[in-house]
């Protein structure tokens, strides 16, 4: 971890020189405090992501795994393409479902903006239980071009690192590849058992683009509201 002394983030906040029209002075004082919050919030999550990037090795993967891709069929191997971390997003459109989870279905339609520039660093792909021939339709219904899908037709993958009993749950995993093996690096493991009272389960830092925005209004993200496949037109 690094050892560098940072300057207080009370010091540094009281170096900024914002001002907008017509703010008071009590905006202003509290608008400062705040910055020195966000400050340490930022350093907090390099603190945290450092300290992901340490873990020691994780589990090898432990079998093959065997998967129906947009363009044929894949294994576990070949989902790394020329890259030697994978992150797999496990979406909420098993064979049972009539319709993706429309929040997956939200997080998903920002990544899909973001793929091709995670693509410089990373291999990334979505894996759901329904038939590929399903997450294809869908795909063309949303309009996604960078998404890469696969079908997880028997279920081993999604039994090992989503859910033991196969149930239809997000989740997003990384593996790595270094000299031939392929281990486990990380996961999510923030759910409903480790959530504040009052508070949707979620990771942090929250992998959706949209609670980021939303976050920093005065609405906030709210307790009642959650994204929908699709929406009246005003």
């Amino acid at each position: 971890m690094s050892t560098t002394q940072l300057k207080s983030a009370i010091e540094l906040a009281s170096k900024n020189t914002v001002h907008f029209p017509n703010e008071s002075k009590e905006y202003r004082l509290a608008r400062n405090a705040l910055l020195a919050e966000e400050i340490e919030l930022r350093r907090q999550i390099e603190r945290v992501a450092e300290q992901r990037r340490s873990l020691p090795a994780g589990g090898e993967v432990p079998k093959q795994y065997h998967f129906e891709g947009e363009d044929g069929p894949a294994d576990f191997a070949s989902l790394f393409g020329n890259k030697q971390t994978l992150a797999i997003y496990s979406y909420m459109f098993g064979p049972k479902r009539e319709r993706p989870c429309p929040m997956c279905t939200s997080l998903l339609s920002a990544w899909d903006g973001e793929a091709a520039d995670v693509a410089q660093r990373i291999s990334l792909v979505v894996i759901a239980r329904s038939p590929i021939e399903r997450l294809i339709a869908f795909k063309k219904e949303r309009g996604w071009q960078h998404l890469r899908l696969y079908s997880d037709v028997s279920g081993n993958y999604t039994r090992d690192y989503v859910s033991a009993d196969d149930a239809d749950i997000p989740a997003f995993n990384v593996f790595t590849r270094r000299d031939g093996t392929i281990r486990h690096f990380w996961s999510g493991e923030m759910g409903a058992e480790s959530a504040d009272p009052g508070q949707d389960p979620r990771g942090a830092p929250d992998l959706m683009p949209l609670w980021t925005i939303i976050d920093s209004t005065p609405e906030g993200r709210g307790s009642d509201w959650y994204p929908k496949l699709s929406y009246p037109k005003e």
